[in-house]
Formats: C-alpha cells, sequence, structure tokens
C-alpha cells in the first residue's frame, strides 16, 4: 500500500475496531475472524447493543399509546432516534422520515402507493437489487404501465446513451441505486434525479449501499424519496428508512391500515394521520430504531466523509491484492474512486461457493452467489460471484488474508 492509500485509513482503526466485539472472535480451529461480508450485513459496535439492551432492560413500552412513565420513555426514545436519522441524511423535516422493516419494505410501499397505470412507465437500472426490480415489475403488473431500464457498459456503468428515449413525458418513476451491490459502481444520482424532475418524474434511489460509506444529503441530490436499511449502517435488522420530501408523502395513500396512522375511524371510513406516523401502522419496531439512532450517531461521530475515504483506500488496496491472483476477474469499475466497497469477483475454473467454502475455512468471511442481482451478472455472463465487501474496521492485513486465501484457494484445486 502506497503512503497516498496509507493517508486514507481512518487513523483509529485500532480504537473503531475495539468498539466490535464480534472483531475479536476466532473462528475455523482458533483463527482471528476476518469478516469480508459487510455490504451483506455490517457488525455491530457496543453502543448500539448496549443501547438497545438499555432500553429493554429500562425503558420498555409500546409508544404513541401508554400515558406511563414508561410509555412516555420509549416514546421519547423512538422519535429521538427519528430526529439523529434526520440528521444523519441531513432531512429538512423529521417528519419526512418513516421508519419500516427494511429497505425492501420502503421500495415496496412506494410501489404500492404511487398512482400508475395504462401509459406510463417505469425507468429501472440493469443493476439494481432484486428489491429495487421486483416490486415495480410487480407494480406495472397491477397497473399496466411499463417497464423499462437502463443497460450497464462493459465495464460496469449505467449506460446513459439512450437516456432520452427510456425517460420521457410518460415516465412516471425513476428507480435507481446508488451504489451497486454487484459491481461496486456509484451512480451520478444527482444527474439522474434531475433528468426524472425535467419530466415531471418521481425520483427513487436505493441508498442501501451508499448510506453505509459515503455522506448522504438527501437535499444535495434532489431527489423525491430514498430508503436504506439499518443492518448495513451498524444497527440492527428488521429496521429501515423512507424519507420523502414531506409534502409528495403526504399525498400517498397509507400502505397499512390500523393503529397510530389514522386521525379518526368510524364504522363507515377513516381520516388518515400525517407523513411519517401515516406510513407507520400498528406497534412499531421501536428498540431497532432506537438502535438505529445509535448507529447513526456513531458513524456521525467517525465522520462519514473519514469512512468514505477509508472505504477508497482499502479498497484501492484490495483491488490492487486481487489483481495478483492468477485467472481472478473483477467485475466492475477498477478505479477505487469510481467504486464502493463490495467487489465482485470470479477465479476460472473455481465455483464462487467452493471459493468462499475454502476462504471460510482460513477464518476469512465473505459471500458467495448471485447477490440479489442475477439481471447485472447475466449482463456480464456468469451465473454468480465471490464478494469481499470491506468496511470502516477493515484493516490492509484483513486484505492481505483474504488475498493468501484465494492463492491457497487456487493451489487446493490445482490450479498452479
Amino acid at each position: 500500500m502506497t503512503t497516498t492509500q496509507l493517508a486514507g485509513l481512518l487513523p483509529e482503526l485500532e480504537v473503531i475496531r475495539a468498539d466490535f466485539p464480534i472483531l475479536g472472535r476466532s473462528v475455523a480451529g482458533g483463527r482471528p475472524l476476518v469478516y469480508l461480508d459487510s455490504a451483506n450485513t455490517s457488525q455491530k459496535p457496543q453502543v448500539v447493543i448496549d443501547t438497545m439492551v438499555d432500553h429493554l432492560e429500562r425503558h420498555n413500552a409500546n409508544v404513541a399509546r401508554a400515558m406511563h412513565t414508561l410509555g412516555a420513555e420509549s416514546t421519547e426514545a423512538f422519535e429521538a432516534a427519528r430526529d439523529k436519522v434526520a440528521a444523519f441524511l441531513n432531512a429538512p423535516s423529521r417528519n419526512e422520515v418513516v421508519f419500516t422493516k427494511n429497505a425492501t419494505e420502503a421500495l415496496n410501499l412506494l410501489a404500492r402507493t404511487i398512482d400508475l397505470g395504462p401509459g406510463d412507465n417505469v425507468v429501472i437500472t440493469e443493476m439494481e437489487h432484486h428489491s429495487n426490480i421486483v416490486s415495480w415489475q410487480l407494480a406495472c403488473e397491477r397497473s399496466g404501465a411499463e417497464l423499462r431500464w437502463f443497460g450497464l457498459t462493459d465495464d460496469g456503468r449505467l449506460d446513459l446513451s439512450n437516456a432520452d428515449q427510456l425517460v420521457d413525458e410518460h415516465t412516471k418513476v425513476v428507480a435507481f441505486t446508488w451504489v451497486s451491490n454487484m459491481l461496486g459502481t456509484i451512480n451520478p444520482v444527482a444527474d439522474l434525479a434531475a433528468r426524472a424532475a425535467a419530466v415531471g418524474a418521481y425520483s427513487v434511489i436505493d441508498a442501501s449501499q451508499a448510506a453505509p460509506q459515503l455522506p448522504v444529503d438527501v437535499a444535495a441530490t434532489g431527489c423525491d424519496f430514498l430508503v436504506f436499511t439499518g443492518h448495513k449502517v451498524v444497527g440492527p435488522t428488521g429496521i429501515g428508512v423512507l424519507w420523502g420530501r414531506e409534502e409528495l408523502l403526504n399525498e400517498l395513500p397509507p400502505f397499512h391500515g390500523g393503529g397510530e396512522m389514522i386521525e379518526t375511524v368510524t364504522m363507515a371510513r377513516s381520516t388518515y394521520a400525517a407523513a411519517p406516523h401515516r406510513f407507520e401502522a400498528g406497534t412499531p419496531p421501536i428498540v431497532e430504531a432506537v438502535g438505529l439512532g445509535a448507529a447513526v450517531e456513531y458513524l456521525s461521530h467517525v465522520g462519514m466523509d473519514a469512512i468514505h475515504r477509508h472505504e477508497q483506500a482499502i479498497t484501492a488496496y484490495a483491488l490492487e491484492g486481487l489483481q495478483t491472483v492468477p485467472g481472478l476477474t473483477v467485475l466492475g469499475p477498477l478505479d477505487a474512486a469510481e467504486r464502493g466497497g463490495a467487489i465482485s469477483f470470479e477465479i476460472d475454473g473455481v465455483h464462487p461457493h467452493d471459493v468462499a467454502q475454502v476462504l471460510d475455512s482460513r477464518g476469512v468471511a465473505v459471500r458467495a452467489g448471485h447477490h440479489c442481482a442475477k439481471p447485472a451478472h447475466a449482463r456480464f455472463g456468469v451465473q454468480s460471484s465471490t464478494r469481499m465487501s470491506s468496511y470502516l474496521y477493515t484493516t490492509p492485513a484483513e486484505i492481505d488474508a483474504l488475498v493468501e486465501g484465494l492463492e491457497y484457494t487456487r493451489s487446493y484445486f490445482k490450479l498452479g
């Protein structure tokens, strides 16, 4: 690693690693855990674990319903988490932050509530996670709208050459990922949002891979809606976020019916609360939201700009190391400045599942499969791939362990 690359690493890296108790584990017969699967789910710092335990031990009660002390404390913690997420996103209003089960539910909420009909079209991309494909496929099947998509260039970027034909006066939604979970590509989200706005379409950003590693400013993107999931930003599972412009959220119909999303209910009809509560029917994931609040507060304390620099540095080091492995092909851009920390690759002659199993026997955790991105794999003529993904706690030594493990894998399968 060059001096320039080293300068990008978080200076307090060992201190940060000490915040994550699981990173001290030994696996595979006593080998130190090398966790390179953070694009799948990130590990959790002690402060998130402690915050959730404390809430369950001392403040557990339902929110916005109970008038007693515990109910007030639980509601206060839950709504404070909303404030923390709003600050994390630089949202103009806390009322623009809707808690969901995950990013998938947030995308389905939009696909279910945005009015579509025959003659309309929805534009997505070929590099989307299945959640941002299937939800819009279903919406188009229900409504009679047309589904269109941006293709990919050979180097794993969006092919925008036919953008004027795809996004036209009949486009109702343009939905796209900020950072590809398979290719690592960072997309020009502000440009895409502006293109959608120019024809009066809604823009929807899937920031599930961006929110963990890039500063996210919803105002700067110019988008209408943005989603991400808690478990990739050092938070718990079971909690996600839909951000939307307040006036647009209040124009959408409810997604689920039940308690707390109403103004009044009679046997004949009901009226509905304003956002965000109109989309949070029933008892919400309270402790998960509290944990998410602690998670984004932790990331903000470290600094998202610093985390982004670390990701670029460790990704550059990983790309450099991977390219020394004979027969290995990286899928996606090779410039770390243009991609995120997820790197998918193939090794000639070895199935990705076998690569992952051999690495696991050496304590290195990666993902193998299609990563919920089958169309992107099909575009490059591969069924599946192996994926390593770094995060703020990843060290150069862990990348070295990955490269050594891949060299061992080649020798294990007698590839020279």
